[in-house]
């Protein structure tokens, strides 16, 4: 049963993924899961639970989202490795706390409370403005005007 779950919500995510022309972030979230076992088992437990209790049964479900469901996933993996908040930036570069649902060309960053540390990416559109090109060299890759 939960091998036909799964099956069903990995056909909803790779269609939803098509469809809109979104990235798949699995393996940079499969990363991330590696990264918090071997750092804090309490936190991979429970990206772990939010994986197998939500995520996969919320996005087999026909009425959900599943772009939206698994850019919530990255979120909540986000705020398991490094506090700091969920911040959406629309085509202008305006910044404003991350909210659902999250227009598709919006990028989704997790800005972590240490200002040192690079921001994460949690959902990025298939094409980003100028100004959302300029947040991600300046919060992710942590330089201005770096070669892409």
């Amino acid at each position: 049963m939960a091998d036909d779950l799964r099956a069903r919500a990995d056909e909803r995510f790779a269609r939803a993924l098509e469809q809109s022309g979104a990235r798949d972030p699995r393996n940079f979230f499969r990363d991330w899961m590696r990264d918090l076992k071997a750092r804090d088992a309490e936190a991979y437990r429970r990206a772990l639970a939010y994986f197998n209790d939500v995520l996969i049964p919320t996005v087999a479900r026909d009425d959900s989202d599943p772009v939206a469901e698994w850019l919530e996933y990255g979120r909540v993996l986000a705020d398991l490795s490094t506090p700091g908040r969920a911040m959406q930036f629309d085509t202008t570069g305006r910044a404003t706390p991350y909210a659902r649902p999250v227009p598709p060309d919006h990028m989704v960053l997790h800005v972590p409370a240490q200002a040192t540390a690079p921001a994460l990416v949690l959902g990025i559109p298939p094409r980003l403005s100028l100004h959302q090109r300029a947040a991600y060299d300046l919060l992710v890759r942590q330089s201005l005007g770096e070669k892409r």
